[in-house]
């Protein structure tokens, strides 16, 4: 199976500035340009007014986590000046935060790659402001990449902007064509690694963060792990493996992320698949949980839970499901068990974090815990309680 980079519908511009090959005329040199071709794209993103918020999880997200892009800077007004890792996990981690474009680009030697859309809103559009963004980066010689469910490479005015200025648009979620997908074999029992799916109590809870947090333990204590993604951000941070669920047609939906598991399975031998979770099993605006259970056929399922949100995202009406009910749904829908919980701390404090741990891990009778604000090894210790027989050896690259 191809590749997110691969099928993504893109506009073509010859290979230029900080990414066309230099002239060699020394080992130094040639040392230098090596590493200088060999780096990511660099990426400003951009995340007005929703950095470190729900609909900001794609910039969330690649703050935390980015193999295909290396991240400069974010654009969001309401928090310029301000260092990114510090608003959104109390760490400093270099990458500033800027009011707009121009103010971003001015503190970079050389033109940034790509402006990537760090947004999620629910409308799944791009806004007349974040439209004047974009040209405007693309004006300056910037790739987009963006994960909408509007594709701005089919946009007249954005796409002839781009091919004015020969920069290339990537729409995560534009899906390949229907007849190159694929249909649901039953070819996934055939996959000898444990299959975990991380899912969750609701949408942008942190099953992605989690699922990212794991594979990088895993993979640190010689378990290999793969990590298929399912969603927009977990394919723009650089998922080797993955399809955008819900930009698939529901009847390939359980084929393509069947295809994605098996060859990286075939490819990959791994230990270990990490599936990627999306919306709830439980909510009635997403059918993708569904879809994963059913593709993936996973022998485990890790669920994320947010205790202090009281609602669903963007549906003040609708409460929280415990998760009590999420796992017993899920284990009557599927031939699976869910092995443990991971908690998104919104809201709250240490003490709280602390106590919530204790109280659910006493009334679910699983382990529980948070794979930010703790240890990695608790995390760990989950995925060996429920499977001591897992392989331990050197180290091997996280994928």
């Amino acid at each position: 199976m191809e590749t997110e980079l691969k099928a993504a519908n893109t506009i073509r511009r010859p290979v230029r500035g900080a990414q066309a090959p230099p002239l060699i005329r020394d080992e130094s040199t040639r040392a230098a340009a090596s590493a200088l071709m060999s780096s990511p794209p660099s990426a400003i993103i951009y995340c007005e007014g929703n950095f470190a918020k729900v609909d900001g999880k794609t910039a969330n997200g690649l703050v935390r986590h980015s193999e295909a892009y290396r991240i400069l800077s974010i654009i969001d007004s309401t928090r310029g000046g301000q260092d990114s890792g510090l608003v959104l996990d109390a760490v400093a981690n270099n990458i500033p935060i800027f009011d707009d474009l121009d103010a971003a680009i001015s503190h970079t030697a050389t033109i940034p790659d790509t402006l990537i859309y760090g947004m999620a809103p629910s409308t799944g559009r791009l806004s007349l402001t974040d439209r004047g963004v974009v040209l405007h980066a693309i004006s300056h010689g910037m790739n987009i990449v963006s994960g909408l469910h509007e594709y701005l490479s089919d946009d007249a005015e954005i796409a002839n902007a781009a091919s004015e200025y020969k920069v290339t648009i990537r729409d995560i979620r534009k899906p390949k064509p229907s007849k190159d997908m694929k249909l649901f074999d039953g070819s996934v029992a055939s996959v000898e690694a444990l299959r975990i799916a991380v899912l969750g109590t609701d949408c942008a809870i942190g099953k992605r963060t989690t699922a990212t947090v794991l594979a990088g333990a895993l993979n640190a204590k010689g378990i290999k792990t793969v990590l298929v993604g399912t969603g927009q951000t977990g394919l723009m941070q650089g998922a080797k493996y993955g399809v955008a669920m819900d930009a698939v047609p529901p009847q390939f939906c359980c084929g393509e992320l069947e295809g994605a598991i098996v060859a990286a399975s075939e490819t990959e031998h791994p230990d270990v698949i990490l599936i990627e979770g999306q919306g709830a099993l439980s909510h009635p605006a997403f059918c993708t949980s569904a879809f994963i259970l059913r593709g993936s056929q996973p022998d485990a399922v890790i669920l994320q839970h947010a205790p202090k949100r009281a609602h669903r995202c963007d549906f003040p009406n609708m409460p929280m499901p415990t998760p009590e009910s999420e796992i017993s749904l899920i284990e009557a829908f599927a031939d699976t068990k869910v092995i443990g919980v991971t908690l998104n701390h919104e809201g709250m404090s240490e003490a709280e974090i602390t106590d919530t741990i204790a109280s659910q891990s006493q009334k679910l009778g699983l382990p529980v815990t948070d794979a930010l604000s703790r240890p990695t090894a608790h995390l760990l210790a989950m995925i060996v309680a429920a499977y001591p027989g897992l392989r331990q050896s050197v180290p091997a690259a996280v994928i």
